[in-house]
């Protein structure tokens, strides 16, 4: 019931969740002939606009990403961790797993095992059964790290963590189980400060190694870099609203996690 609760409930707190919200409540007020319509309305545009626009989106991404960038090379460890929801499971017309937008938590994976950062890869997570169920991530994961060069006996799974903190808890007794130390945690940048803070609560000595950037030097600067692209970076845009969402949801669950003892 938590796990359905804890991605029901932020909806409500969601740009496009509230200013729905906000547009049933002018319906209701517009069925009871009320003059305040306007105002339910006026704030759900407002809403909208304002978290659709670059500025506010690259603002709060960066502030969740750029908190654990490594100052330099990262060091070797006893194993690789790459946390779930990367992939899409093979279901028809799908001719294969793919990966998601997340999916460079994967490809990172691979790429520090072999550049020999650590002789295992842990692929962690599962599948919620009631949205489509299917494979587990740690399965879909460990397809493509083998394509990607990652021996399959390099590769350990946990298949049946369904959040940040099932993947803490399931980790730690993976590295117990097999006397590891050290672990680099591979997760994208934007998760990384609420998943490192989850897994060193575990007692897990875990470096973070971000990576799925969404903001960049460059995204910062395009926004002022000339007449058009400040007036096209103020109209409304779906890829930045959802980033806004994104970002949003990491506050929410940190909040969340905090209350619930996991940070």
């Amino acid at each position: 019931m938590f796990l359905f609760l804890s991605k029901l409930l932020p909806l409500f707190l969601y740009p496009l969740g509230l200013a729905c919200l906000l547009l049933v409540v002018a319906l209701v007020l517009w069925w009871r002939r009320s003059r305040l319509v306007p105002v339910p309305i006026a704030t759900a545009l407002m809403l909208l606009l304002l978290t659709s626009n670059s500025w506010v989106a690259n603002s709060l991404v960066r502030s969740l990403e750029w908190q654990n960038i490594p100052k330099g090379a990262l060091p070797t460890a006893d194993a690789i961790v790459v946390l779930g929801g990367a992939t899409k499971s093979r279901f028809p017309p799908r001719p294969a797993v793919d990966l998601s937008e997340e999916g460079d938590r994967v490809l990172y994976g691979a790429q520090l095992y072999r550049e020999g950062k650590a002789p295992l890869v842990i692929a962690s997570g599962g599948r919620i059964d009631w949205r489509g169920g299917g494979p587990s991530e740690s399965a879909d994961m460990a397809q493509i790290l083998k394509t990607l060069g990652v021996p399959d006996s390099a590769i350990l799974q946990d298949p049946t963590s369904l959040n940040t903190y099932q993947n803490a808890v399931n980790v730690r007794q993976i590295i117990k189980e097999r006397g590891i130390g050290r672990v680099l945690l591979v997760t994208s940048a934007m998760h990384m400060p609420r998943s490192l803070q989850i897994f060193q609560r575990q007692g897990i000595n875990a470096i973070p190694a971000p990576t799925d950037f969404l903001i960049t030097q460059q995204e910062l600067k395009e926004p002022n870099s000339s007449a058009q692209a400040t007036l096209l970076n103020l109209l409304p845009d779906a890829d930045r609203l959802r980033m806004t969402t994104r970002a949003i949801k990491e506050y929410i669950g940190t909040i969340i996690y905090r209350l619930r003892g996991w940070l």
